[in-house]
């Protein structure tokens, strides 16, 4: 399997080609998945790589149905009954949300990173820590000083940033060098991450799961699903986004690939710092992901998936307001023509 070399004060490290989210572990059902499937998708997926190169795996302080520390607490087990893989394995966590919304404050980050190893135990270390949002209170130089301070008292090894845009990522590199950015698809942020070596997270380039073929019908989505709340997967839509993903799976099926791994390799295109970041709960769609990353699109095949999602535009509008409106999926491709935006996976 390819790999890639991370960016930032991180690009000595070797990760496989395209990174693992563990959120779908402990979120979207109120039943999540049995520890046992759970470290067999992680075990699988770092079994796979070659040596000396680590699994990217990407979790969150809120990752849980009731937005606590339930993922923590499930990696905690794996590295107690795995602690051979705590070395294989690069740990990115976001955090630094309070009650009132993004902290960047030195006691504020503190808290949260402190809470974060708490849960994780003595095992695994925090390799690399991103604030989830970017404090508005605060200039972004203010938060890269404080997260500094807390790298340099070794709470974790490296910076990350999320939901953050071309120039924030810009003046947070100025103050000390941003490992990854874990966002929605902006052309400029790519081409400024591309110019710094910052490696560039993209989330959910499977539309949670929707973009994998495996959802034919509106009954595939269990009523106690989070995503049955998604407007792309209510009635009204369902049927217009599932003529995409057919298309898809036509291109897919041409180049001998599945839909998914198509998604996953045309996220991986979109520029050489580029690390597509799924979730899989079971050991073979892991594999399956992973995979992806020593797929190689021809130009005709790039333009054939941009071309379905141009002539059939995605209907997939947030289910509330609160939220803010972020890009999913092969939106990738739709954010570069600033068609559609979709809706947070988290």
């Amino acid at each position: 399997m390819q790999s890639i070399k991370l960016g930032g004060t991180a690009s000595s490290i070797s990760v496989g080609r395209v990174a693992v989210s563990s959120f779908i572990f402990s979120s979207w059902t109120p039943s999540p998945v049995s520890d046992q499937q759970a470290f067999e998708a992680i075990k699988a997926g770092v079994d796979a790589l070659p040596d000396g190169v680590k699994m990217f795996l990407n979790s969150g302080e809120f990752y849980d149905n009731n937005w606590g520390t339930g993922n923590l607490k499930l990696l905690s087990r794996f590295f107690a009954n795995y602690p051979a893989y705590a070395e294989k394995t690069f740990l990115s966590v976001k955090g630094g949300m309070s009650a009132s919304g993004p902290d960047g404050s030195l006691e504020g980050l503190r808290r949260s990173v402190d809470n974060i190893q708490d849960e994780l135990g003595s095992i695994k270390k925090l390799d690399l820590f991103e604030p989830a949002r970017i404090d508005p209170k605060l200039p972004v130089e203010t938060t890269m000083k404080n997260l500094v301070t807390l790298l340099k008292e070794g709470k974790f090894s490296h910076i990350g940033l999320s939901e953050c845009n071309a120039n924030m990522l810009r003046k947070a590199h100025s103050i000390y060098p941003v490992t990854a950015a874990e966002i929605e698809n902006q052309k400029a942020v790519i081409a400024t991450a591309t110019e710094l070596n910052i490696s560039v997270l993209a989330y959910s380039p499977l539309g949670q799961g929707f973009l994998t073929g495996q959802i034919k019908s509106l009954a595939d989505i269990p009523e106690d699903d989070m995503r049955a709340k998604y407007d792309r997967f209510k009635e009204e839509n369902f049927n217009k986004n599932l003529a995409i993903v057919n298309r898809l799976k036509a291109i897919a099926m041409e180049k001998k690939v599945t839909a998914a791994q198509l998604c996953i390799a045309w996220v991986a295109s979109l520029g050489p710092t580029m690390i597509p970041l799924p979730g899989s709960s079971k050991a073979t769609r892991t594999l399956e992901n992973l995979n992806a990353g020593d797929i190689q699109l021809t130009q005709e095949e790039k333009k054939a998936v941009e071309e379905v999602i141009l002539v059939n535009q995605l209907r997939a509008n947030g289910n509330s307001k609160k939220r803010r409106l972020r890009h999913y999926a092969c939106d990738y491709v739709m954010a570069q023509a600033k068609v559609v935006r979709g809706l947070e996976v988290f």
